[in-house]
């Protein structure tokens, strides 16, 4: 490690210099407030080499969506098609999430902000070592941060491990509300999931993400109908 980086450890609040050193090493630590807006996050994210990720992207997948979401939906991991264009959740994931919220009237124009816990495709789509998740960590924290969501939709168990530490899996938490740091937190199916298990018969995934999803709207109407 060099003194420069070993240096800034030593500071509680990061300078100008020391923020210039985020996207270097996972040892960098990111303060919240350490981003005054999402494109600050997304140039440290398009030049990030805290873990070997970022070696092998195309490009950094930050997030699409209303910057002001009430919800907030946090997947794995870009996929290929992700990684080409930059966007989470355009596959066919992306598209059946996207039906999903639409079934209650939900969008990313005016209600969604969708992003991951890793901002970089791990080689094959394979799972994000518990490294790269930590290394990518903080980035996720200022986007929560930035974007203040009343509610965070995790969908599957990378996701719930990855920003709450639960390691229950996801058909034991799904549907259940948590509270983390003062926030609503619904695990449910990640989409890519749902399209292996096409079923809609009662009880089978899909069944139970529609009651999710709607769990889901009836407590964004009640958020709003408080505010």
């Amino acid at each position: 490690m060099s003194s420069e980086i070993q240096l800034s450890l030593f500071n509680e609040q990061p300078n100008l210099d020391q923020q210039e050193l985020i996207p270097t090493n996972a040892k960098i630590p990111v303060p919240p407030g350490t981003y005054t807006s999402m494109t600050e996050l997304t140039h440290h994210c398009n030049q990030c080499q805290r873990c070997g990720l970022g070696n092998t992207r195309t490009h950094a997948v930050v997030g699409r969506g209303n910057l002001q979401a009430a919800i907030m939906v946090v997947g794995e991991a870009p996929g290929q098609n992700e990684d080409e264009t930059g966007l989470p959740f355009v596959g066919k994931s992306g598209q059946l999430l996207e039906k999903i919220l639409a079934s209650v009237n939900l969008s990313t124009d005016n209600d969604v902000y969708i992003c991951n816990i890793n901002k970089c495709r791990p080689p094959e789509n394979r799972v994000p070592t518990p490294e790269e998740i930590a290394a990518c960590k903080p980035y996720l924290l200022e986007q929560i941060r930035l974007v203040n969501p009343k509610i965070i939709l995790l969908t599957g168990a990378t996701a719930v491990k990855g920003l709450t530490g639960d390691k229950r899996g996801i058909t034991k938490i799904r549907g259940q509300w948590l509270e983390w740091e003062g926030r609503l937190c619904m695990p449910i199916f990640h989409p890519s999931y749902l399209l292996r298990n096409p079923s809609k018969e009662q009880g089978s995934p899909k069944w139970l993400m529609w009651q999710d999803i709607q769990e889901v709207r009836a407590k964004y109407n009640e958020i709003r109908e408080s505010n």
